[in-house]
């Protein structure tokens, strides 16, 4: 049985929570998703409510603030390593579809 809390992108922590743990003002939390950087999904009344996943998003981008990058440069950063995800997904389940195409269990015989 799966529960939500097992899920690292289960909307569970609110903002006041989400502070304390990362010692973080609420501030902090307010700006870095009016600037876009993470944007935690909304409860049914409006509230933030940010999963595991993006409090570990939310480290990271406190880090990346204490050794002097901007907003925008960080936003830009996150962005690229998320397609950087994307594209190894994308390429792995290529690579996985070309050696089920090939024969003998995916070698290719030497020229």
């Amino acid at each position: 049985m799966s529960l939500p809390f097992d899920d690292e992108h289960a909307a569970l922590f609110t903002v006041g929570q989400v502070a304390s743990m990362l010692q973080v003002q609420q501030a902090f939390l307010r700006r870095i998703d009016d600037h876009q950087v993470v944007s935690p999904q909304r409860s049914a009344g409006g509230q933030r409510r940010y999963s595991r996943h993006e409090i570990g998003l939310v480290q990271q981008v406190a880090t990346m603030m204490d050794q002097g990058m901007t907003l925008p440069a960080i936003r830009h950063i996150l962005d690229l390593q998320r397609r950087l995800i994307e594209v190894t997904r994308e390429r792995d389940e290529l690579a996985r579809l070309l050696a089920e195409q090939r024969p003998e269990g995916g070698r290719r015989k030497s020229p």
